[in-house]
């Protein structure tokens, strides 16, 4: 018989040395991912997060995952921790048989959820310049001659969790663009550059005294470069999308972002990695329409908007994100008309 959520909770305390499955309190199963079993717990007046990463993820399509990504996750919140300790997590330890970890869970009346603050409709706070300047250091620090890059030979679980499910498997619905979707796929594949995160999204970026603290890192890899600023400015072009009241404001954050990002950029010419971006942002866009992820605050009507301006820009992408912006505003307000 399965182990409940308790249950493994309580088995990681003790290998931990934490506590003792008796000292085990207040066990509540966090929701928002869809890759493992996260839970706030508390042992004695001491409160943390777990997290168990899960063979087959929950979503409708069949996507599964090597459980063993949870090291790599735990390896790169330890560099995030080094590079930038004042927007880092504690933690306290993993397990490689229960495919777990224990950090400190963040909570408090001065945190928020980026992603919360952006459907909220909130003005905007300086969040996007911090995270394009804390991935940028982080990209920069694992460039550099001398990094440690052993916990992050992973580019087979990358594809299995990111290339296949947006790229590959929105290429096989779209056999029109299916062969440059591949070129991605396969770029992306390819790319050793830097440690990359994998899935800097604004539902795991929380902000504590003004800056981010990203969590979430299970596609952790050496990787393109261009992955995690793409995927991070995806989001802010669906939640723009999505409220067209914000959207001016949302899409000025863009700039905001890469400027910052950019200031990092030692390991190639910041102009060729943001054509890279270019190309890859309208294909993260579809992805998230028709790959194995949907996201699921929009619409069939800005899903189907989402079509319209993605593909054509695809097949004709944008030298820079400034030409890119211009372009998908323009065709959103055609479409809007």
């Amino acid at each position: 018989m399965a182990l409940t959520l308790t249950d493994r909770c309580a088995a990681l305390i003790e290998e931990l040395n934490l506590g003792s499955a008796s000292d085990l309190r207040d066990v509540e199963a966090l929701t928002g991912g869809v890759a493992s079993d996260i839970a706030a717990i508390r042992i004695g007046t001491s409160r943390y997060c777990v997290k168990f990463a899960l063979p087959k993820l929950k979503v409708a399509a069949d996507w599964r995952a090597p459980l063993h990504r949870n090291a790599a996750e735990y390896a790169w919140l330890q560099v995030a921790a080094e590079v930038v300790p004042e927007s880092a997590v504690r933690l306290f330890g993993r397990s490689d048989r229960a495919h777990g970890f224990a950090m400190e869970f963040v909570a408090g009346p001065d945190i928020y959820l980026w992603k919360t603050a952006l459907l909220d409709g909130q003005s905007p706070c300086g969040e996007a310049g911090a995270v394009g300047d804390m991935l940028g250091r982080i990209h920069g620090h694992s460039a550099r001659p001398g990094f440690d890059d052993a916990a992050f030979q992973n580019r087979d679980d990358f594809r299995a969790l990111r290339i296949e499910p947006y790229l590959t498997y929105t290429a096989g619905k779209h056999p029109s663009i299916a062969a440059e979707l591949s070129k991605l796929a396969e770029r992306l594949y390819e790319g050793r550059q830097v440690l990359v995160h994998g899935d800097v999204s604004p539902k795991n970026i929380l902000f504590r005294k003004g800056g981010p603290v990203i969590l979430d890192a299970e596609c952790a890899t050496m990787g393109d470069a261009a992955f995690d600023p793409t995927f991070c400015l995806n989001h802010l072009v669906l939640k723009g999308v999505h409220m067209p009241a914000q959207r001016a404001a949302i899409f000025a954050e863009i700039p905001k972002f890469w400027s910052a990002y950019a200031r990092n950029v030692a390991w190639e010419p910041a102009n060729d990695l943001e054509a890279r971006v270019c190309r890859l942002l309208p294909a993260l866009m579809l992805a998230r329409v028709d790959g194995k992820s949907p996201v699921e605050y929009l619409d069939d009507a800005r899903r189907a908007q989402l079509r319209q301006v993605s593909v054509p820009m695809i097949i004709e992408p944008a030298a820079t994100l400034d030409e890119l912006m211009q372009e998908l505003t323009s065709r959103l307000k055609d479409l809007d008309a």
